[in-house]
């Protein structure tokens, strides 16, 4: 006896959610796994789709030397935006991965393969997100519509690219950063080079992450045949990941030099700085990477959140100079 008493998990809590999370907690029971299955009680995934959209607003700001009252709406936009579009992406997810999802421990106990939710239901599910999230999209200007439109090609794919490469990470940072596009281009209505070279930093950024979370659920990938960078690399790992950890340095400092470069060199060496001190986060992550301590990789990918809000401070300090 140690003298403490369990607290019981609440029904239906998926094995990988956030202790004490509002949804196992406070939601109205008949939202719970709808809820769960748009991952609400792991908010990560929300920050990790929202923050390129703010890191490329700032950006568009510091590059336009302007910031008005519908750029705020652009910001709350965004947030809502990602909620839901996350949420819509994770259920398409679970949907398509159901079956895969029955035989791995970590996700066995995710809605659809522990029967809380009905596939059908889930569709149905997924179709209030996608609709509101279209609503919001369709307040912006019509080069932001058009890129929200294409952006439904890569979430679509995402799901089966770990059937079929070694890479799924990949098209998981082509979906996840789009909204680095999506930011730039509702502030100035075109796409410019800041804003690709912080897309395909975004996109190493989230080969490293995802990388790290992928070490998780290695074994039970390895007997179910899906494929992951994780599996890929193996022990050569932290190889790997110093090296998208460089890649996104240099493009996201890049982004940072071609926006300010009408402004103040104050401002310039401020929002560059905000790369280095990203990359510093990041090889911060990278000390502390074991790739056999799974309660150690869900803590480094969810540090993430912590990585993209330096980006956006400094992008948002350099604004102000």
């Amino acid at each position: 006896m140690t003298g403490k008493s369990e607290i019981p998990s609440p029904k239906g809590q998926v094995s990988d959610a956030v202790s004490g999370n509002w949804v196992d907690h406070h939601a109205p029971a008949w939202s719970r796994p709808y809820l769960r299955l748009s991952r609400a009680d792991r908010p990560i995934g929300t920050w990790l789709l929202l923050l390129p959209c703010w890191m490329s607003l700032g950006l568009a700001a510091l590059y336009t030397q302007t910031f008005g009252l519908f750029d705020l709406w652009i910001v709350v936009g965004c947030a809502i935006g990602a909620f839901l579009m996350r949420g819509a992406g994770c259920t398409w997810n679970d949907i398509t991965d159901r079956h895969i999802d029955a035989q791995v421990a970590r996700t066995r106990s995710r809605p659809i393969p522990s029967g809380q939710v009905s596939v059908k239901r889930a569709l149905v599910w997924l179709a209030v997100q996608c609709l509101v999230s279209l609503a919001i999209l369709l307040s912006f200007n019509s080069a932001a519509i058009i890129l929200g439109f294409v952006s439904i090609i890569p979430v679509a794919i995402y799901p089966f690219a770990k059937r079929f490469t070694w890479w799924p990470q990949v098209f998981l940072g082509v979906a996840f950063n789009w909204g680095a596009l999506i930011g730039w281009t509702a502030h100035t209505g075109r796409l410019d080079a800041p804003a690709i070279a912080l897309y395909l930093g975004g996109i190493a950024w989230t080969l490293f992450y995802d990388t790290i979370y992928a070490h998780q659920d290695t074994e039970d990938d390895a007997l179910i045949g899906v494929k992951s960078t994780a599996r890929l690399f193996g022990d050569k790992s932290p190889q790997w990941l110093r090296r998208f950890l460089m890649v996104a340095v240099v493009f996201i400092g890049l982004s940072a030099i071609s926006a300010t470069s009408e402004r103040s060199m104050l401002s310039l060496v401020v929002a560059v700085g905000g790369a280095w001190a990203m990359g510093m986060h990041m090889m911060w992550q990278l000390s502390r990477f074991k790739a056999d301590d799974g309660d150690r990789l869900v803590q480094l990918f969810r540090s993430n959140r912590d990585t993209g809000l330096i980006l956006v401070l400094f992008f948002a300090v350099a604004w102000f100079l």
